[in-house]
């Protein structure tokens, strides 16, 4: 199978997440070491959203893609939320949550697959993606004084993603049917 663009951008993306996990709790006294895994994230994050307008624009779009970029978001979301217990940044039960959301997702996700369907995002899940990584990025970026900034996109996000959840749930409830 020849891989087109938006896929090698998938698939670059879940390379470039053992990079980021280093740099985020590799143990160093100076600072730049998060500036660094911002970067990589950043960067990661930037390729979630080129590979999916490319894919789009130019009719690219593929089932692999469909499975894999989903997924993409998950692995990288998801290292960072736990290097985020890691170094203490974010409580544990917040990102069981977040996490649980995601093996949900996904479990469902192969009972479509077992069923011939194959369920791309759908707009909340994309929207609690996006909050996902800006949330993730304040974070990393650790400025004080927003504090208070930090605290509103963790529980945004939270709140987003139990609602991405009951409504792909909602939408996709045909499928769990026999």
């Amino acid at each position: 199978m020849k891989m087109n663009l938006p896929n090698k951008l998938t698939i670059l993306r879940v390379l470039m997440i053992p990079f980021f996990v280093f740099f985020m709790l590799y143990p160093s006294d100076g600072p730049y070491m998060k500036w660094i895994a911002l970067v990589i994230f950043a960067a990661a994050s930037l390729t979630d959203l080129l590979d999916g307008k490319i894919a789009r624009k130019y009719n690219l779009i593929t089932n692999f893609g469909k499975f894999m970029d989903p997924l993409a978001d998950k692995l990288l979301v998801c290292s960072a939320l736990i290097c985020f217990v890691a170094n203490g940044s974010i409580p544990a039960w917040i990102i069981i949550v977040i996490i649980s959301r995601e093996f949900i997702i996904s479990g469902f996700r192969l009972i479509a697959s077992d069923k011939g369907i194959v369920l791309a995002a759908g707009m909340s899940g994309k929207i609690k993606t996006v909050l996902q990584m800006v949330m993730t990025i304040v974070v990393i970026m650790d400025i004080s004084g927003w504090e208070f900034l930090e605290q509103i996109l963790i529980y945004a996000a939270l709140f987003m993603t139990v609602y991405s959840l009951a409504d792909y749930l909602y939408h996709n409830q045909d499928v769990l049917k026999d």
